[in-house]
């Protein structure tokens, strides 16, 4: 048995869940074990939420559009500009380390190869993110990666419009003990954001999607903390 995080769309603060769920796991590299895993997780959340919608994100996802919409896939277009970058590489291309940074010459190179340049691994602590001629700060930490997948897949429209179907998404590769961005809680982020009619505030200016997102979870954590102890 394994435990993966679900990541469940909601209307109100902070927009998005966080379930974790026990299933089988079957073990191996081959693309047949890795939809059995994503089948086994997915009839496992089932069982506890029967009436939602779930989408696999990722390059393993059986369904296309869970294929479009990984970091690696989706694409946007650059600053008013006619390239077109996918949200890996900006993320990777916008990396600012004590010792080097942000390597602009990623922004235009395939997401795989972004990601394993050398200089991401070998330049020092990250300390931040600029994007845009913007600084995006390391907390709270998932704070710069959503707020690109989120303005990348808003400028998809179809691809946004086929997204809001579902209501909770996977990526079977993610473990939360080793990292922190995932594609499938920006996406969930991304329904809730939409469901609550927040979306157009949010991408207005990075300003906005911090007060929005953060500022009510925080207060919302507040809150639930008083409630418990009082």
């Amino acid at each position: 048995m394994a435990n993966r995080p679900v990541y469940l769309a909601k209307d109100v603060p902070p927009y998005v869940e966080r379930v974790d769920i026990e299933f089988k796991f079957y073990s191996g590299f081959s693309t047949k074990q890795k939809h059995l895993s994503i089948k086994s997780l997915h009839d496992a959340f089932n069982e506890t939420y029967p009436d939602k919608k779930v989408l696999e994100i990722s390059s393993k996802s059986e369904n296309p559009l869970g294929v479009k919409a990984g970091a690696f896939n989706l694409q946007f277009r650059y600053h008013d500009s006619d390239k077109i970058l996918s949200v890996e590489s900006a993320y990777q291309g916008s990396k600012v380390f004590s010792n080097g940074g942000p390597y602009v010459d990623l922004l235009e190179k395939n997401s795989r190869d972004a990601k394993k340049d050398e200089r991401i691994k070998n330049s020092g602590d990250l300390i931040g993110f600029i994007f845009l001629n913007e600084d995006f700060p390391l907390e709270p930490k998932t704070y710069f990666y959503d707020w690109l997948y989120i303005n990348a897949l808003h400028s998809n429209s179809d691809l946004a419009e086929e997204i809001l179907k579902y209501d909770a998404f996977t990526d079977i590769e993610f473990n939360p003990q080793k990292s922190f961005n995932c594609q499938a809680a920006a996406a969930a982020l991304f329904v809730g954001l939409s469901r609550a009619d927040l979306i157009s505030d949010v991408l207005t200016h990075k300003e906005n999607f911090w007060e929005i997102i953060y500022q009510k979870k925080i207060a919302a954590e507040f809150s639930d903390h008083i409630l418990r102890f009082n």
